[in-house]
């Protein structure tokens, strides 16, 4: 669903502000990693004799893998041993990019400066950047080591736009979790949110985002919509 025109905001500023660029998450928006994602956690639960299934996995879920480790017991000193052991059952996996994906980031690199920010590790995600040869558009790559806060907190995407070097309202946010929509709200920037892959969709429409989209893929019409509105078409 999109709706037919961009909302109001706060203080009489206008919705329909020029975009200049437009800021993707990666898994889960662009990368069908659920799967991939989930294998790993299970595998890396079971390693470390926790009992945690898909359904409590789905359940705490979180682009923040803090929040799941915390909400599954594991203790602040074996986070580490939990990431290589995340880390080494992910790698068995190969994730595809989501319908439309590589069409829809090309379509605004050519329209827009484009960025990522993710909660992603940079080696993992510079890595599948280079395997669907997608590392040339994005002209900023936040990912987790990059910013001292993880999402939902607004540093990731501060640092990308002082690296775009662009304010907020001249920015759009494309993300699939209800962090990325508060992360983008706790900045000033319009939250675009697609469902995808991930068990994040309660959530997603209780965040209220600016626009909610069914699949990447309706992204065009929507920033040409956000267009048309602030030429006054």
């Amino acid at each position: 669903m999109i709706p037919s025109q961009p909302k109001a905001r706060r203080g009489g500023e206008s919705p329909a502000a020029t975009i200049r660029a437009v800021v993707f998450d990666w898994d889960g928006t662009l990368l069908d990693s659920y799967h991939a994602d989930a294998t790993a956690y299970q595998e890396m639960f079971r390693k470390l004799g926790i009992d945690w299934g898909i359904a409590k996995l789905e359940r705490h879920y979180s682009p923040n893998w803090h929040r799941v480790y915390r909400a599954a017991g594991i203790p602040r000193r074996r986070w580490e041993e939990a990431d290589r052991l995340w880390a080494r059952f992910y790698q068995r996996h190969r994730p595809v990019l989501l319908p439309g994906a590589r069409r829809v980031v090309k379509w605004a690199a050519r329209r827009f400066a484009i960025a990522l920010v993710t909660s992603g590790n940079r080696r993992r995600v510079e890595r599948q950047l280079r395997h669907f040869r997608l590392t040339r558009p994005f002209r900023v790559r936040v990912c987790a080591e990059d910013a001292l806060r993880r999402k939902p907190h607004p540093a990731p995407l501060r640092l990308a736009l002082e690296r775009l070097r662009l304010p907020a309202r001249n920015c759009v946010y494309v993300g699939d979790a209800p962090e990325d929509i508060q992360m983008a709200r706790r900045t000033g920037m319009r939250a675009v949110a697609v469902l995808g892959p991930f068990p994040t969709h309660h959530g997603l429409r209780s965040a209220r985002p600016d626009a909610l989209l069914k699949s990447i893929r309706d992204l065009p019409r929507l920033l040409r919509a956000y267009s048309e509105s602030h030429l006054g078409l």
